[in-house]
């Protein structure tokens, strides 16, 4: 398995993609300089302590009990009340793989080395990933800033031996599940508790989940509407070269580029002369999400790879610096971003499944494109309720694009009064994109059972170049051809698992 170093070497998307689905492992960098930091940060603040400093969150109470200060003997305790309070997270619970990216995310920030956290912590929260010791993280209750608090509890509190966890299969005490590793729960030194929960883990954890399927569906819309245009009997010459070098957009470009790369060019003009927009101006709706991917990539990143929590310990430099970095605005707008753009292509794709299925549009096939003949033809309905289907998932999507990051709430006494919603914001993105995977499911259907139908026309259907005729050859062996009235259900699931694998390599 790869070994993926947190230090001081920047991490990507990719690494804690390939670490959430157990395909990569996190591993502490080794090296002399990087200990000595981490080392030099924990040593600061026992001086500080030592000398009876004031420092926030360490010998003061948290947010705005700032003010009331803390008897030094009651300072170790502080660390244990701060996630116990805390514990008061709802709704269902992160799935495995999310779970394995928070804890990257948070490693990833606290390996930064401004946390003034001690070698040992960073040894435990490595070996929650490295024996896939996951917490039971329940999703809602983050308002994105001061971090996400009450998420983040649930790991500080696993890193200790309380809560639940899951572990080889079954739900078990975090104790329990250490002890079978030969792991201690570990004592959280004072800083510690703040440091694992006052930052932006969970929501840059999603975002970059969220960013690899967004990825993954830019592509696999683009293949699908090279199939739509197949199906339509439609002009793929909507997509020349020269035409899209005269509105420069590189994303859009690309997805041109990828049409042509997949629809064969027939040298013949025998075309209608304008496909309605679904098709035509797909890489004008396809080509927003190219082009926005790397910004919110360099984003992602950047937040990724930054001490996000309060106060910042420079070690070296021997100052505490307290600031917002805990404050989820970047991750919000790449979310709420995100999740528009998704939901844009799930309605492009349910609207060109609008065309494909209406005998009126669909330029001589069959209604619902039924594939039954003769006297059956009339009690079977072929993709009729597919489409209705896949029309519920689109307005859903569409539904969910409302922006969270503008319902900031004002909490915590006032202290919080301008907060980043970015962990709503991350969610929602995810369930938008899982909708439009459904609508992408129903859309693998429809062009498989359409090409199928438009090679029995007198003109048959167009050629397509090796890549794109191998992927519905795929199709054709996934899908069955629906000649009568099927339950699709099973099939639209096997999809799912097949888009969620990244089953098909799509362009270079």
């Amino acid at each position: 398995m790869k070994h993926i170093p947190f230090g001081p070497a920047p991490l990507t998307i990719d690494d804690i993609v390939a670490i959430a689905h157990g395909n990569a492992r996190a591993v502490l960098d080794s090296s002399p300089a990087f200990r000595a930091r981490i080392d030099a940060g924990s040593a600061f603040l026992d001086r500080l302590l030592a000398e009876e400093g004031v420092i926030y969150g360490v010998t003061t109470g948290y947010g705005d009990s700032c003010t009331v200060g803390i008897p030094m003997h009651l300072v170790a305790e502080l660390p244990h009340h701060l996630y116990t309070y805390h514990g008061c997270g709802l709704g269902e619970h992160f799935d495995a793989p999310a779970t394995r990216a928070i804890l990257a995310a948070r490693l990833a920030s606290l390996t930064r080395g401004f946390s003034g956290v001690s070698w040992g912590l960073l040894e435990q929260l490595a070996a929650l990933l490295e024996h896939d010791i996951l917490p039971l993280i329940p999703a809602e209750g983050s308002v994105g800033a001061s971090g996400d608090l009450t998420p983040l509890s649930y790991v500080a509190a696993a890193l200790c031996g309380e809560r639940d966890v899951r572990f080889r299969g079954q739900i078990v005490p975090a104790a329990e599940a250490l002890a079978a590793v030969g792991r201690k729960p570990f004592t959280l030194r004072p800083k510690e508790g703040l440091a694992i929960m006052n930052g932006t883990a969970v929501m840059t954890a999603l975002a970059c989940l969220a960013w690899q399927r967004a990825d993954y569906l830019s592509r696999l819309a683009t293949r699908i509407t090279a199939l739509a245009v197949v199906t339509a009997g439609g002009n793929p010459y909507h997509f020349d070269a020269t035409l899209f070098s005269v509105k420069p957009h590189a994303g859009q470009q690309a997805i041109a580029a990828r049409l042509r790369a997949d629809l064969m060019d027939t040298n013949s003009q025998d075309h209608r002369l304008q496909d309605r927009y679904s098709l035509r101006c797909a890489p004008h709706v396809i080509g927003v999400l190219q082009d926005a991917l790397p910004f919110f990539r360099s984003m992602i990143e950047n937040e990724l790879n930054s001490a996000n929590d309060n106060p910042i310990i420079d070690g070296e430099g021997e100052r505490v610096l307290h600031g917002g970095h805990f404050y989820g605005g970047h991750i919000a707008f790449a979310m709420d971003s995100l999740k528009n753009l998704a939901a844009n292509v799930a309605d492009l794709l349910d609207r060109q499944m609008a065309l494909l299925v209406d005998a009126r549009y669909n330029n001589g096939l069959p209604a619902n494109l039924s594939g039954a003949t003769g006297e059956r033809a009339a009690i079977n309905h072929g993709l009729k309720a597919l489409q209705i289907s896949a029309s519920a998932w689109t307005a859903e999507a569409l539904k969910l694009t409302m922006p969270a990051s503008v319902f900031s709430r004002s909490t915590e006494c006032h202290n919080q009064d301008k907060v980043s919603m970015g962990t709503i914001a991350a969610r929602d993105c995810l369930r938008v994109l899982t909708l439009t995977e459904q609508v992408v499911a129903a859309m693998l259907i429809t062009v498989r059972q359409g090409i199928a139908l438009r090679e029995r026309t007198e003109n048959g259907a167009l050629p397509l170049q090796a890549a794109a005729a191998q992927f519905v050859a795929d199709l054709n062996g996934q899908i069955p051809f629906i000649s009568e009235d099927s339950a699709l259900e099973p099939t639209l699931r096997e999809l799912l698992a097949a888009i969620a694998a990244h089953r098909w390599a799509l362009y270079d």
